[in-house]
């Protein structure tokens, strides 16, 4: 591509276009096939996010396509009140997926699919309270963004009444410990809800959690939690929303990251991975809490409620994943990437952790010589250097998350492919402290 055309464009992106969040990566993008997208000049960059974490099964999977065209030239989308078979079929598929979890309502995005939840939970426990973790991020919408507390908070007035949060399990930096300084997540959660009972009017409906927090900082939550979560709700009449827009639909080497821990939430909520790149999402519960919410006139009508295309997309999805045995290859190229991960950590002073579960791991840039205070400095350059050697990582730019990589390539990732990643991050680092010793050296001047 000419400079010419590439000023051109981006004059207009910026003439044009409203800035929703950090800046934009500084490539433009024709195209995109299996692991990898590609610029204007046809470079191919390694795509370590799947997209926005979605592309579950990498960019235009054949079979994706297929369904695509197919359901496109029989049915995109109904009035809302109508049914087709792609929507009964898929939402019998999630049920045989996820026992007593039998009833599914099919919609576009994570935030709505949250609003649904937590909508319903207020309704079937006749209470308000939600209460979310520190850090989450439940999505951009009316109840979504009240239960998210990792950005965005300010500037906006009155988030919803009754939302209350409490500090997210951070092992790599506990607030409560044990002698031996590791996390003491039992004491941290019987004094999160002291807090939670003395702030609540009576009035707690539910508790929504990802099982991973990765807006949070790549934050997984230790085995034993989900099960003392569900405890503390059931203690005081409130729902347990699980948020699996991320780890859902075996990204983390299970077909849904609670099952790991045997802990089976009231109400599910799927997105992002479940539609591999394009807008589907679903909230499933149990025949019980769906009757009761009916009963009292539940109520979520959408302009893309039950839409055909999108649940034949779905059908798609979850074929691929149990022919092409996704979920076990999660499980073993995620531990081949976090074990090549983890020999940067050694390699590298910068590194100070690694961590997360299947294909959803992050990684933590620190200060050298202050191996627990974030470098967000040295994280951008790393990634800056990373999408000019051809790879895409996408780091929390969020203010308070330091510099943390959330990687999350495509399940049908080759280890080459991976092997390329470890190769370019390893590159990456060394730049970029070369690059930030540089910058320092010049303030020190």
């Amino acid at each position: 591509m000419s400079k010419n055309d590439e000023r051109t464009f981006w004059g207009s992106a910026e003439k044009h276009l409203i800035r929703y969040g950090g800046a934009f990566d500084p490539v433009i993008i024709e195209y995109a096939k299996g692991s990898f997208v590609y610029d204007a000049d046809n470079r191919a960059i390694l795509d370590f996010t799947s997209g926005q974490m979605s592309a579950l099964l990498g960019h235009s999977h054949p079979k994706i396509v297929s369904a695509v065209q197919k359901q496109g030239e029989k049915v995109a989308h109904l009035f809302s009140g109508m049914l087709s078979r792609p929507v009964v079929q898929l939402a019998e598929r999630l049920a045989t997926l996820a026992p007593g979890l039998e009833r599914t309502l099919l919609l576009s995005t994570g935030a709505e699919a949250n609003e649904a939840a937590i909508r319903m939970a207020k309704l079937v426990t006749g209470k308000h309270e939600i209460v979310a973790f520190s850090k989450s991020w439940h999505g951009m919408t009316g109840a979504a963004v009240s239960a998210t507390y990792s950005a965005g908070r300010r500037g906006y007035g009155p988030a919803m009444i009754g939302s209350l949060s409490i500090p997210a399990p951070n092992s790599f930096r506990p607030r409560f410990k044990h002698a031996d300084g590791t996390l003491d997540w039992v004491a941290e959660l019987d004094d999160a809800f002291a807090l939670i009972d003395s702030q609540s009017t009576g009035s707690l409906a539910a508790f929504i959690a990802e099982p991973i927090l990765s807006s949070g900082g790549m934050l997984e939550l230790p085995r034993g939690y989900l099960a003392a979560l569900k405890q503390k709700c059931r203690e005081r009449g409130m729902l347990l929303i699980f948020d699996e827009a991320q780890t859902g639909i075996g990204r983390t080497g299970d077909m849904f990251a609670f099952q790991r821990d045997g802990v089976t939430p009231d109400i599910l909520t799927l997105s992002k991975t479940i539609g591999a790149g394009l807008p589907l999402s679903a909230v499933m519960t149990t025949a019980e809490i769906e009757e009761s919410a009916h009963d009292k006139g539940f109520l979520f009508y959408t302009t893309h409620v039950s839409d055909p295309l999108p649940a034949a997309v779905g059908l798609a999805v979850l074929d691929v994943v149990e022919e092409e045995k996704l979920v076990e290859r999660a499980r073993h190229l995620g531990a081949k990437l976090f074990d090549g991960l983890s020999g940067l950590k050694q390699r590298y002073e910068c590194v100070g952790d690694v961590r997360g579960r299947g294909l959803l791991l992050g990684v933590e840039i620190v200060k050298v010589g202050h191996t627990k205070n974030s470098d967000h400095e040295l994280g951008s350059a790393i990634a800056k250097e990373a999408l000019c050697r051809g790879l895409s990582m996408n780091i929390v730019k969020l203010p308070g998350m330091g510099g943390v990589f959330r990687i999350a390539p495509p399940l049908t990732i080759s280890e080459k492919e991976i092997e390329l990643g470890l190769r370019i991050i390893s590159d990456s680092i060394d730049a970029g402290l070369t690059a930030t010793a540089g910058l320092t050296s010049v303030a020190a001047q």
